[in-house]
């Protein structure tokens, strides 16, 4: 196996990976705070439903953005975009039906020119011209008529194998039992989650790096006040806010500090506060080994915001020094170091109280040197931190093999091919190898040979 991208793994095994950083956390005594098994009211509460448990979608929310829990801020943009969709469909549904009466009243009025004399002539002459294909194509599938490939049971596709896989991919095997999936919690996808970053966040990182990435003092100047109350009105409005050239690049950067400052529960959770804190103490390699198992046992909404927001800082620190243009001229730089963007942005995503609480600012010395000093290391280091070893992987596998043994051919067969794919685009023509005769091997010898070496799947895992 290679490393891999902590975005490219399923939901399934996110959630592993999750359970294990935390494990090897509490060995090492950082998260002490944090428990496995945490007694609620109707009995035990995993690590991953406490981090997690704000999760649960509320039925009624208004389009706000700035002050509630990131979930639900992603939440009311997938809403926004669902809407927008729906009056999308809507109005092509409408030109169909007008496309259609239209063709309808030309039918009848090319008939009603004939006379009488057209109740005489044979209906072949007048071809009914079709509807439009939405109204008409009742043998395809709902999923086929939304043009793609969905499904939520495997009754849904045919028993060709790759439809199965196919299938496998789109839902947990536990889902396609109709006795399991009546009345049970819903499973985890072999998918790979969706990005889950908030259009606030996005569309601000993408304003500064298309127009700011030059301009000197940037998160350091002042901004306006009253053009950045509008926009920040906007956004909790849920209207569709596009950040153009006309928008200044400090407003922007003030909105996105200000999104980050008064989010209710943090980028970085407060449970885990004085575990990245404790790293600041650490010699670097060992730092960085912890840092990668906190950022794993963040909830994927905090983890794929902080790892857009950390990309994001360190594209403006690449820009902080001056430099020459291809025809000589200087391109000042934008004078913020990664030693000055920790400084302004660490006490926005390593929060220890909510906003408005008492003595929320407040914070002594050393706390604020480790703060600076953990943000800083994240910056440097985003791209190593998301990466999950082939140790790592080796470790969901075995877990997987004792919790979800069914889905375990799956997961292996996917990385498998992407093994293959990789090798085969790095391969040149002239680097490929003449294929001798009898050395050609057909794809179920190398995919048994494959499985039969993976013996590591039978070792224990202490969780």
């Amino acid at each position: 196996m290679q490393p891999v991208s902590l975005h490219s793994l399923s939901e399934l095994e996110r959630a592993s990976l999750q359970e294990l950083a935390l494990y090897q956390l509490q060995e090492k005594l950082l998260v002490g705070d944090l428990s496995l098994a945490k007694v609620g009211p109707k009995g035990s509460k995993s690590i991953r439903q406490k981090l997690e448990s704000f999760s649960k979608e509320k039925k009624d929310y208004s389009p706000q953005t700035f002050g509630i829990p990131l979930f639900q801020v992603i939440a009311n943009d997938r809403a926004y975009k669902q809407l927008q969709e729906t009056v999308k469909s809507s109005r092509r549904l409408c030109l169909e039906v007008e496309a259609t009466v239209t063709n309808f009243r030309a039918q009848m009025q090319k008939r009603s020119q004939m006379g009488r004399s057209c109740w005489l002539v044979p209906c072949e002459m007048f071809p009914e011209e079709p509807l439009s294909p939405a109204f008409l194509d009742h043998s395809s599938s709902w999923s086929q008529r939304r043009g793609a490939m969905s499904v939520d049971s495997i009754t849904d596709l045919s028993d060709n194998s790759s439809k199965l896989l196919e299938a496998l991919q789109l839902s947990h095997p536990h889902e396609l039992h109709p006795r399991r999936s009546l009345g049970k919690k819903k499973m985890l996808s072999l998918n790979p989650i969706t990005w889950q970053v908030p259009r606030i966040v996005d569309r601000c990182c993408k304003h500064i790096e298309t127009y700011g990435l030059q301009t000197v003092g940037i998160f350091r100047v002042g901004s306006s006040k009253k053009r950045v109350q509008q926009l920040r009105e906007e956004f909790d409005q849920g209207l569709d806010v596009f950040l153009d050239e006309h928008q200044s690049v400090h407003d922007v950067a003030a909105l996105l500090k200000e999104f980050l400052r008064d989010m209710s529960d943090s980028l970085i959770p407060r449970e885990l506060y004085a575990a990245f804190l404790s790293t600041a103490s650490m010699e670097v390699p060992a730092q960085l080994v912890v840092l990668q198992l906190l950022l794993f046992v963040l909830p994927p909404c905090h983890s794929d915001t902080l790892h857009r927001l950390l990309r994001f800082l360190s594209k403006v620190a690449q820009h902080a020094k001056s430099s020459r243009g291809p025809n000589g001229q200087e391109i000042p730089g934008n004078k913020m170091t990664v030693s000055n963007l920790a400084t302004v942005f660490g006490p926005n995503i390593l929060q220890k109280e909510k906003p408005g609480e008492k003595d929320a600012g407040a914070k002594n010395f050393e706390d604020s040197t480790a703060i600076i000093l953990v943000v800083q290391r994240l910056i440097e280091h985003y791209q190593t931190l998301f990466m999950v070893s082939p140790e790592m992987q080796h470790d969901i596998l075995r877990r997987l093999f004792q919790t979800d043994p069914d889905v375990i051919d799956y997961l292996l067969r996917r990385k498998f091919n992407t093994v293959l794919s990789i090798e085969s685009e790095n391969l040149t023509e002239e680097h490929v190898p003449t294929p001798l005769s009898g050395q050609a091997l057909e794809t179920n010898s190398v995919s048994s040979e494959f499985y039969s070496s993976i013996s590591f799947l039978n070792l224990d895992v202490d969780i």
